[in-house]
């Protein structure tokens, strides 16, 4: 299967050449950048730490897109949105673990996989979506006496807040109890907001130096609280769930798909 990166030179995306390079049945064929990024033209596998592989960093993505039969994305995303309407109009099936979309750019991801195959997830480690798993399950079990808390903590580049994986979760709790989202959280606490709603779902978001990502979900309650939390200690489980996941869409029809496809959840 051929692979492209794009945002190559980026944090995952030089974990991603590197799971590539170590991965039976895959190889990577194409690397892009920003145009303006001063990876242009160097080697991505010196680039990740590795040997050269003899694939150049370029700066034009729909070329990389367009040599490859998959490529994997977990950029920004305006540029994600970009790369899928490239993806769709080349037939290349496509990876995505960007996060912070709004609902315009959600559309458009969902108007792409009409065309190909995507799978897009907000988190690609096996252990956070067994996690989503236990969530839903556990507040189906829980009546609404037990108050849902989200907490994540993330390293201090992070630009989107909640992460996707802490909404992920939200949502999970929410499909337990069988509600929107939308209709029951509360992103942020500040001043004099008075007595916690029953039902609410809350989030609280951490950012500090290189944490990779912590997610605990509190189901607490008068007496007890129960909490489910996941820990990554590097990169390399979502690069090695990002591979994975190309290498399933292999002759997928168009449609968009998640992790729990891919992992058979």
């Amino acid at each position: 299967m051929k692979i492209a990166v794009v945002g190559a030179a980026g944090r995952m995306g030089q974990m991603l050449v590197r799971r590539i390079a170590h991965t039976e049945g895959v190889s990577l064929v194409a690397a892009s950048e920003s145009p303006n990024s001063n990876a242009i033209g160097r080697d991505a596998g010196e680039v990740a730490g590795l040997e050269a592989n003899k694939v150049k960093i370029g700066g034009d993505s729909a070329a990389a897109i367009a040599a490859a039969n998959v490529v994997i994305d977990f950029t920004v995303p305006a540029a994600t949105v970009a790369h899928a309407r490239v993806a769709a109009d080349k037939g290349v099936a496509m990876v995505i673990g960007t996060t912070g979309l709004d609902p315009a750019q959600t559309a458009l991801i969902h108007d792409a996989a009409r065309t190909v195959p995507i799978m897009w997830a907000a988190n690609m480690a096996l252990g956070v979506n067994i996690l989503l798993a236990l969530v839903e399950k556990t507040a189906s079990m829980l009546d609404p006496s037990y108050d849902i808390e989200v907490m994540e903590m993330h390293h201090r580049h992070k630009i989107d807040a909640p992460s996707g994986t802490a909404l992920a979760l939200g949502r999970a709790a929410a499909a337990g109890r069988q509600v929107r989202l939308e209709d029951v959280w509360r992103k942020a606490r500040d001043g004099h907001t008075g007595a916690r709603p029953s039902g609410e779902i809350g989030f609280a978001t951490l950012r500090g130096g290189e944490e990779v990502g912590v997610h605990t979900v509190m189901f607490a309650a008068a007496g007890e609280r129960l909490e489910l939390s996941h820990r990554a200690f590097s990169r390399e489980t979502y690069a090695a769930g990002a591979v994975r996941a190309a290498q399933w869409l292999g002759g997928k029809k168009p449609g968009l798909y998640g992790m729990k496809d891919v992992l058979g959840l």
